[in-house]
């Protein structure tokens, strides 16, 4: 007979422990979402005062979209609806920079905005930092088949 244990060992989990604590501290929550916010807050007083750039769209627009994600993981699913009417303001805001080339908002565009970034806010301070990863990662992934169908079409024609 074997003197080998029969017991099975379990898998190791996915993540650290350290790793663990850290996605699901307040400590190192509140800085990283601070940033987000700071950065969203910061594009939309560019483009209500005429003063945004490509990268400040950009930026904007994928903190919309990690909103978007945040939703469909629960986190606001009511709300969704007004996160998209966000997002609706900013491709309105790119259609005119490429018409004009001026980077403002209009007053329902900003108003737009500033509930979104409200909804944003609300799901930050509730989300923990492995859900925020998670709705980035989505987001990405969303990006990513754009991209490819995109391409595709354009192969085709």
């Amino acid at each position: 007979m074997s003197s080998k244990s029969r017991v099975r060992k379990h898998n190791p989990p996915a993540m650290s422990p350290l790793l663990r604590a850290l996605a699901y501290s307040r400590t190192a929550h509140e800085p990283v979402t601070a940033a987000m916010l700071l950065q969203c807050y910061a594009a939309l007083d560019a483009f209500q005062h005429g003063h945004g750039s490509r990268d400040l769209h950009v930026m904007l627009s994928r903190h919309l979209l990690v909103s978007q994600e945040l939703a469909r993981l629960g986190l606001g699913e009511d709300v969704l609806a007004d996160v998209q009417r966000g997002h609706a303001a900013m491709v309105q805001l790119d259609i005119r920079e490429q018409r004009t080339g001026a980077w403002t908002l209009d007053e329902n565009e900003y108003a737009r905005l500033c509930t979104a970034l409200a909804i944003l806010d609300g799901q930050l301070s509730v989300a923990s930092l492995s859900e925020i990863a998670s709705a980035q990662a989505r987001m990405i992934e969303g990006l990513m088949r754009s991209a490819r169908t995109k391409a595709i079409a354009e192969a085709v024609l």
